[in-house]
């Protein structure tokens, strides 16, 4: 159990959260959700201990399982190791007994010494420490080679799957997860979520993961109007009692409003009149009628809209034989036809080839980001028309630094008018002087919605999305859905969020053991017929 009281946090003027108290109880799973801004990540902190509270106070368990968001604190380690560290307290028996037998001679005392650190070890199931990480290691993907290995030989991904595993392990009576999800593959995300349904501590998660949420959250604590209220349920029912709570206080509000109008109608007219005492009546009916004020809330919804210049012609798309390796196959001999109107979904872990495919379409075109890529085999041929707009995955250079935010968007359609280009941008919450804002001082979820503006201006009639939603709070995410579900032309998508996947594939592409499954049909059906051949 975690309990907080009367903790308050605020930067300069702006209020995060005031006098917050609240309890997070053992055994149940709390989303903790709310707009970019509101302060999740600091509440977090506050949580574990790493930020103090300006104000009140937090009790928390001894042992809490925490989400390291520093990737290279522990490059000197083995991976291991590293999961071992997540129990403090068998860490430091371990390496406290090494220390003692690399001594030349043992004292009486270290003898002793020795006796009760092997007792924590065992309490602590350190026998037991290197296959239960190993154990871990492995639902999240980090085969059986890389567990010898140091940390610092890992890629950025590798690392965060790790440091995962190390929150995971020891068995915590509560567990921190800030981003759990970010740089895991959908296989890996569906074994965290059997793993924290089976968790019987308390888990605290933020992730921007809507079906991730529902998944595995029995409540919701909302940041928001600088407090935090607990709902039942995951961040669907959230939304759903956060808007009837809302929409309740708005109808009382009206029809207060229209009372107090009808006394201030008569108060008016006979407060110089002999109905004094009718009217000092009203007054006090007035006083206590008067509407609850509405906090204003911190959400801000961008709106985003896919249009087409021109439709492409009916044959988008048609792949020959194409393979390409990199010390082995990635894919070999894909072959395959693309109309226009497909919503093909990229599904399969990472590292088996989605990327690649989607360079190995771009080779030799202006929109890709690595200009030196080439295909091995096999040929590629875009249809008729064909205008491609193109969302990298690492989008770190796309958006050139040294200019304001609307002079870059500007410059993919000079015709367009300084109010087309306010506007779009207003779309993507760039407002007011947000438009002026330095290209360099735009964070990864600005950059990433700066993209969707060229694409909205340039009005391409096919969009191919490489991990969109990475810096993407989930208003954002939600924004994106129902506009790929709008699209009318041609999508393709590498990504890992499960409500996209399902919402929004009419076709998916799974890339497994150096193979590609072209399968006709939406995520729910390509999970049925998977489901009937393990069976």
């Amino acid at each position: 159990m975690i309990s907080v009281s009367n903790v308050s946090m605020r930067y300069g003027s702006k209020v995060l959260f005031e006098d917050v108290s609240t309890t997070f109880i053992s055994g149940r799973r709390y989303g903790l959700t709310g707009p970019n801004g509101a302060g999740k990540s600091t509440f977090m902190k506050v949580l574990t201990g790493e930020l103090d509270a300006q104000k009140g106070n937090v009790v928390r368990p001894k042992k809490l399982g925490v989400l390291r968001q520093d990737q290279y604190a522990f490059d000197a380690y083995r991976v291991i190791d590293t999961v071992i560290m997540g129990n403090k307290a068998l860490w430091s028996a371990l390496e406290e007994r090494d220390h003692l037998y690399e001594k030349a001679e043992l004292t009486d005392d270290d003898g002793i010494r020795l006796g009760e650190l092997e007792g924590v070890i065992g309490e602590e199931d350190g026998y037991e420490a290197e296959s239960n990480a190993a154990v871990l290691l492995q639902g999240l993907d980090i085969p059986d080679e890389l567990h010898e290995r140091k940390m610092g030989e890992l890629q950025g991904g590798q690392k965060v799957r790790v440091l995962l595993a190390q929150a995971l392990f020891g068995n915590p009576q509560a567990l921190l997860l800030d981003e759990p999800t970010n740089y895991l593959d959908l296989e890996s995300i569906h074994w965290l979520q059997d793993f924290l349904v089976r968790f019987d501590g308390t888990l605290i998660t933020i992730s921007h993961d809507r079906h991730f949420l529902n998944s595995v959250c029995t409540h919701t604590a909302d940041i928001d109007y600088q407090t935090i209220i607990t709902y039942t349920g995951g961040y669907d029912d959230m939304v759903l009692q956060k808007t009837q709570v809302r929409q309740r206080i708005e109808s009382q509000n009206e029809q207060r409003e229209k009372k107090i109008a009808q006394l201030n109608d008569f108060i008016a007219r006979f407060s110089a009149g002999t109905r004094s005492s009718q009217v000092n009546s009203r007054k006090k009916e007035v006083e206590r009628l008067q509407t609850t004020e509405l906090a204003r809330s911190n959400i801000q919804r961008p709106y985003i809209r896919f249009d087409q210049l021109r439709p492409s012609g009916k044959h988008i798309l048609e792949i020959e034989h194409l393979s390409k390796s990199y010390d082995q196959p990635v894919f070999k001999n894909f072959t395959s036809a693309v109309m226009r109107g497909d919503k093909v979904v990229l599904i399969g872990r990472n590292g088996t080839g989605k990327t690649t495919m989607l360079k190995s379409l771009l080779a030799g075109m202006a929109e890709t980001d690595d200009k030196e890529f080439t295909r091995d085999h096999g040929t590629v041929k875009w249809g008729h028309e064909a205008n491609i707009g193109y969302f990298a995955q690492d989008h770190t250079g796309t958006v050139t630094k040294g200019m304001t935010v609307a002079d870059w968007l500007h410059q993919f359609d000079e015709k367009a008018t300084e109010e087309d280009i306010r506007g779009i941008l207003g779309q993507m919450l760039f407002r007011g002087e947000e438009g002026l804002k330095k290209t360099e001082a735009l964070s990864g979820g600005e950059q990433a919605r700066l993209i969707f503006c060229k694409l909205m201006l340039q009005k391409p009639n096919i969009l191919i999305f490489d991990e969109p939603t990475n810096h993407l709070d989930l208003e954002s995410i939600n924004a994106l859905n129902q506009a790929l579900q709008k699209f009318e032309g041609t999508v393709l998508l590498v990504t890992h969020d499960e409500d996209l996947i399902d919402e929004v594939a009419t076709r998916i592409w799974h890339f497994q053991d150096g193979k590609v499954e072209d399968f006709k049909g939406p995520y729910a059906e390509y999970q049925q017929v998977l489901a009937a051949a393990a069976k």
